[in-house]
C-alpha cells in the first residue's frame, strides 16, 4: 500500500447541469469550486463541451480568475476548444472524446487513431505551457502513443470498472493496474477517473502509481443527501484510507 498522498480533482460540470435544467445562475459551479478547495479538493475539472450542455464559456473565465486551486480543461480536440484554452492558459487541458449524442463521454480517446489529428493541437498547447493529458482506455498501445505525442499525463477511463460487477470488475481493475505500471514505466504522470463512487474509489486510490482522480457527478449527486463538502470529505477520507493515511 502506497502512503503517498493521492490527489482529488473534483469535477463541477454537474452542478452547471443542474443551473442549465432551469436557467439563470443557481446552483453556481464557481461556488462549488471554491467549496471544494475549503473541504480539501486539490484541483478542480470542467468540462466545455462544444453543445456548452452544461459548463459555459463564462464558467471557465471565472475558474480561471477566481479559483485559486489548478483548473483541468476538459476539452476536445477542436481548433475552437485550443484557441479557448490558449486564451484562457488553465493549468492543464485534458483532451477527451466527445459525441454530440453521448450523455457522457463513453470511453476513452483513441490516440492512436488520432495521432496526426492531434499532434498539432498537443504541441500547441505544450508550447502555451499548459499541461497536456489525454484520456484513454487502460491500453499499452495508446499508452505509448501519448508518449509519442508528447503528453506527459493520461487519465485512464475507470467508467467501465465502475459499471461491471464480480469477476468482470477484478479483471477490469487489474487492467487498470498493469495500465499504472505501465504509465510508470513509461514515464507518464497516471490519474484516473469516469464513474467513481464510495464504493469504487478505494480499490482505485490503492493503485500506487495513481496520483490523481477526477470525480464529479457521484459527489454532485451524494450532496443532495449529506451536503458538497461533506461529500467531498468522505470521498477524501476514502482516498487516504486506501494509502493508509
Amino acid at each position: 500500500m502506497s502512503t503517498r498522498r493521492i490527489r482529488l480533482g473534483v469535477n463541477v460540470d454537474h452542478v452547471a447541469t443542474v443551473r442549465n435544467a432551469r436557467g439563470g445562475r443557481h446552483p453556481d459551479p464557481l461556488r462549488a469550486a471554491l467549496l471544494a478547495a475549503e473541504a480539501g479538493a486539490d484541483g478542480i475539472t470542467a468540462h466545455l463541451r462544444e453543445d456548452r450542455r452544461h459548463i459555459v464559456d463564462s464558467d471557465i473565465e471565472r475558474l480561471v480568475k477566481d479559483v485559486k486551486l489548478p483548473l483541468n480543461f476538459e476539452m476536445a480536440a477542436t481548433d475552437e476548444m485550443v484557441g479557448i484554452a490558449l486564451r484562457l492558459r488553465p493549468h492543464a487541458a485534458c483532451i477527451v472524446p466527445e459525441r454530440r449524442e453521448e450523455r457522457t463521454t463513453e470511453g476513452g480517446l483513441d490516440v492512436a487513431g488520432q495521432h496526426n489529428h492531434l499532434a498539432p493541437r498537443v504541441q500547441r498547447l505544450r508550447d502555451a505551457g499548459i499541461r497536456v493529458s489525454l484520456f484513454i482506455e487502460p491500453d499499452r498501445r495508446q499508452l505509448e502513443t501519448a508518449v509519442a505525442l508528447g503528453a506527459p499525463v493520461v487519465e485512464l477511463h475507470t467508467g467501465r470498472y465502475c459499471e461491471l460487477e464480480g469477476e468482470a470488475r477484478a479483471a477490469e481493475l487489474e487492467r487498470l493496474r498493469k495500465a499504472a505500471a505501465d504509465c510508470e514505466a513509461l514515464g507518464l504522470e497516471c490519474h484516473m477517473g469516469h464513474g467513481l463512487a464510495y464504493d469504487t474509489v478505494e480499490a482505485v486510490a490503492a493503485i500506487p502509481q495513481v496520483m490523481e482522480l477526477n470525480i464529479g457527478h457521484f459527489l454532485v449527486g451524494e450532496a443532495i443527501f449529506i451536503g458538497w463538502k461533506e461529500a467531498l470529505l468522505e470521498m477524501r477520507r476514502r482516498m487516504d484510507k486506501a494509502r493508509g493515511i
